[in-house]
Parts: structure tokens; C-alpha cells; sequence
């Protein structure tokens, strides 16, 4: 290993153990985080949930499980149980887009005024 590859190494493993400067580019990363993440949490438990209903809707029609379960008529159950499921999975989006674009708006000005003071440089 020569000279310039040795000094790159220790330069790197010393920055893991110095501290970072905090810097209004990792302030608005933070924010953009913070308007996201709800909206991406609701969105992919709330898909999972519908998903995971549309498919017990579907075992039920498809499967021996209403017998073991002791529904009558596993037909109209499992269909109305899918479609509740359907339903569930179809209005996500809308509802994604609809906790995002409040964020948006929540988080907005302060969004603009940092980036653009970051633009400015300064």
C-alpha cells in the first residue's frame, strides 16, 4: 500500500470518529423527511391491511377455511369481505396524496426559505 493510499484510509476511518458539522443542507433533508415519512408509513400500513382483508375474502371463497371457521355461506362473506378489502386498497392512493399534499403545505415555507438560503450561499 503506498503513501496516498494509506493517507486516504486514515482520513477515512478518522472522519467516522470526528464530530459532523450540522449544516442547513442536512436541516432541509430533515424536513423533507418529516413531510414524507407520515404519509409513506399511513400509505404501506394501510395497503397491508387492505391487502391482507382482500386475501381472507378471497381464502374464504377459494378454500375449505369457512367449513373450519363455521360460515354458512363462505360465497357472499368472502366476496363482501374482498371487496371491502378492494375498496380499502383502491382509496389508499387517494388518501396517500391527500396526507402528503397537508404536509406540503404545513412544512412549505420553511422548506422554501432554507433552500432558498441554501441557494444563496449563505
Amino acid at each position: 500500500m503506498n503513501k496516498n493510499d494509506q493517507e486516504f484510509l486514515v482520513q477515512k476511518i478518522r472522519t467516522q470518529y470526528t464530530e459532523k458539522e450540522h449544516t442547513d443542507l442536512d436541516e432541509l433533508k430533515a424536513l423533507d423527511v418529516k413531510v414524507k415519512r407520515p404519509a409513506n408509513v399511513f400509505a404501506c400500513t394501510f395497503g397491508s391491511i387492505g391487502a391482507i382483508i382482500m386475501g381472507g375474502g378471497m381464502s374464504l371463497v377459494m378454500t375449505d377455511i369457512a367449513d373450519i371457521v363455521g360460515i354458512g355461506n363462505p360465497m357472499v362473506s368472502g366476496i363482501v369481505i374482498g371487496v371491502v378489502g378492494m375498496l380499502m386498497a383502491l382509496v389508499n392512493y387517494p388518501l396517500y396524496k391527500s396526507i402528503l399534499g397537508s404536509r406540503r403545505q404545513k412544512y412549505a415555507d420553511r422548506i422554501i426559505a432554507l433552500s432558498d438560503q441554501i441557494m444563496k450561499g449563505e
